[in-house]
């Protein structure tokens, strides 16, 4: 894949919102972005807008950067159990069986909360679950969403006998062979990668929306390697881990048990591989709204046909987004406004 055939293409409206009185209805907002659906080999199935938009991953990449710690027999030299791998994963809500795990894996890599670089912040649960956190609540660094994607860096750290206290230099060892990894899962040059700083002060990097679909097709592919495979089975195995109560990588798994393995990005980034069908699908809105991404992939699953039983799935909930007031009263919707060209 050559990110430097950039399409013609803009992003187009995917989500509208609209304001209703009565039996008035208008529309407010429009949400722009792409979609890029792909096969295993890369080529472009269907799409919306632009599929080459060059689009910063997040969190999408998490597996992708705990890929070199499985290539490099991690798992057995610090025997950790598949849970823990799949938090390494994750974008965690800091719940219990959360920070338990993390907590374990800082201690086989003989680490400490102090040793994570990635800050603190309130536990996803209570905004993901529309709740307040308890009074005189005190955090640390492992109620992180990307905790566990920090902890896995310094278990990686441990059995190479790497500084720590570097890891997220973007020179350091480990972030070098990140990006080498992640070039072949995207089939995509580093020097075509565009680098930023993700909000936990990791590396992270743009790439073509496509390349980014083309990761979690392999990511699913049941022929992949061993690497692959283990990804996929422990994400799939434990959404929950990788995820959180009411959050919506859990329902986009729980929808389709060990075939979907999904992954949202911070900004507007979804990811999600389909093992039975072999595709990979990435969905991005430009202005970064997390609400609109999540509608617009699962309009996406809807259009290629892969989800036909919306009102039995765990997604009902949020593929109907009534837009509530503070007293409770639907005053508009959430909803597509796109058609995916199948090419």
């Amino acid at each position: 894949m050559n990110p430097t055939d950039i399409s013609t293409s803009s992003p187009v409206p995917l989500i509208e919102t609209t304001r209703s009185i009565g039996s008035y209805e208008s529309v407010e907002n429009q949400h722009f972005g792409s979609v890029a659906v792909v096969d295993r080999s890369g080529k472009l199935l269907a799409s919306a807008g632009d599929p080459s938009f060059m689009t910063f991953s997040r969190s999408t990449i998490k597996p992708f950067q705990a890929s070199p710690f499985v290539n490099d027999g991690g798992l057995d030299e610090l025997q950790l159990s598949d849970q823990e791998l799949a938090l390494m994963c994750s974008s965690h809500s800091g719940e219990a069986f959360h920070l338990e795990a993390a907590a374990s894996l800082l201690k086989k890599s003989e680490s400490t909360p102090e040793d994570l670089q990635c800050g603190c912040h309130t536990p996803l649960f209570y905004t993901a679950n529309d709740q307040r956190p308890p009074a005189n609540s005190v955090w640390n660094t492992t109620h992180n969403n990307c905790s566990g994607k920090h902890a896995g860096f310094l278990a990686w750290c441990q059995i190479h006998g790497a500084k720590k206290a570097s890891y997220l230099e973007l020179e350091h060892p480990l972030q070098k062979v990140i990006r080498k990894n992640l070039s072949i899962w995207c089939d995509t040059n580093e020097d075509q990668f565009g680098r930023g700083t993700d909000g936990c002060s990791a590396p992270n990097y743009a790439l073509p929306l496509q390349a980014l679909a083309l990761s979690y097709a392999r990511l699913a592919d049941s022929k992949g390697g061993d690497t692959a495979k283990k990804l996929f089975a422990v994400m799939t195995e434990y959404p929950d881990f990788v995820s959180g109560t009411g959050r919506n990588d859990l329902a986009f798994m729980n929808a389709a048990p060990k075939d979907w393995v999904s992954k949202i990005g911070a900004d507007g980034v979804q990811l999600i591989g389909i093992r039975s069908k072999g595709l990979g699908i990435a969905v991005k809105i430009t202005d970064g709204n997390q609400r609109a991404v999540i509608a617009a992939a699962i309009e996406t699953l809807k259009q290629l046909d892969l989800l036909k039983n919306i009102d039995d799935s765990p997604l009902a909930a949020w593929a109907t987004l009534p837009i509530k007031n503070a007293r409770g009263i639907v005053t508009g919707q959430v909803r597509p406004c796109f058609r995916l060209n199948t090419v």
